[in-house]
């Protein structure tokens, strides 16, 4: 130990800052794109129309219902997205993985997937637009051979709460697969063989074994889910053009609109959305974390 101490008046190892050049772009990224906008909404949340500094903002978000309503709408699009996209996520990743299907299926599942779940905004909003709207595609086929008006006999519509859900599951199930795919390959074939040789069963080592391993990986990517449609923007615009109020797009008319302007509580807005996704974020890396612990 006393001839690997440093001596009191030894100069301190060189930087090597040639080393540092690589990871320069990630920090000059983090900067621009979040470092900074962050620090512009704090201070746009707690600034007026003159540019001083107000609470009203804030005390605005616990006040105004439509502000609240737009919340709740959100949320509860991004949760229902989330455990749908969720459970069918996981059957088709379970399919693909250990359900035994032909090894060609899950290669082109899985290339889906990654095309799938990020395939979003104008282009996603059109193209159900042109599938499933008054007169799209599946809709005039589905009245061509089953003589049934989905807009008419089953109240459906592609424009409300029930079509945002459904447009956001295209991209929220594939992001689903992608996650779980290699939750299930990590389970040990040890842990399946040790509960035969103990005489469980399918079913029993499904639900005592892999389903409590698996949960954490599970619950996480739901969380993931959630915070991916939560955040979502330009789908739901595109497609309802404004009729549905979720939190984004109330943001945006605050900000740039022309009847409803009023930057400072655009941004208290967005301040309250960066919460409500870190606690989401939080959640997703401690239940990360317990994955982990049994997936290596």
């Amino acid at each position: 130990m006393a001839q690997t101490a440093l001596k009191p008046n030894a100069p301190l190892p060189a930087l090597d800052w040639k080393k540092w050049l690589g990871v320069l772009p990630f920090f000059l990224f983090a900067l621009l794109f979040l470092v900074l906008p962050s620090l512009r909404l704090v201070i746009g949340s707690f600034t007026n129309n003159d540019g001083q500094f107000t609470l009203a903002n804030i005390i605005q978000l616990f006040e105004e219902k439509s502000i609240l309503d737009a919340y709740w709408l959100s949320i509860r699009v991004s949760a229902v997205t989330a455990l749908g996209g969720g459970i069918f996520g996981f059957l088709l990743a379970y399919s693909v993985t250990v359900g035994g299907l032909p090894r060609p299926l899950r290669s082109a599942l899985i290339t889906f997937s990654g095309v799938a779940s990020n395939f979003a905004g104008v282009p996603l909003a059109f193209a159900f637009i042109a599938t499933l709207g008054r007169t799209g595609f599946v809709t005039a086929l589905i009245e061509n051979l089953f003589g049934v008006n989905l807009y008419k006999q089953t109240n459906f519509d592609l424009y409300s709460f029930a079509g945002l859900s459904l447009t956001y599951m295209y991209f929220q199930f594939p992001l689903m697969v992608l996650i779980m795919a290699p939750a299930l390959d990590g389970l040990k074939r040890e842990w399946r063989e040790a509960a035969e040789n103990l005489g469980a069963s399918a079913t029993q080592y499904w639900l005592r074994v892999a389903f409590p391993v698996l949960l954490p990986s599970i619950l996480g990517s739901m969380i993931l889910l959630f915070g991916n449609a939560f955040g979502a923007y330009a789908t739901a615009y595109a497609l309802t053009g404004g009729r549905l109020g979720i939190i984004t797009i109330q943001i945006g008319a605050q900000i740039r609109g022309d009847v409803l302007h009023n930057p400072g509580l655009g941004y208290a807005m967005a301040m309250g959305m960066v919460v409500i996704m870190a606690v989401s974020l939080v959640g997703y890396s401690w239940l990360q974390r317990k994955t982990e612990r049994w997936l290596k």
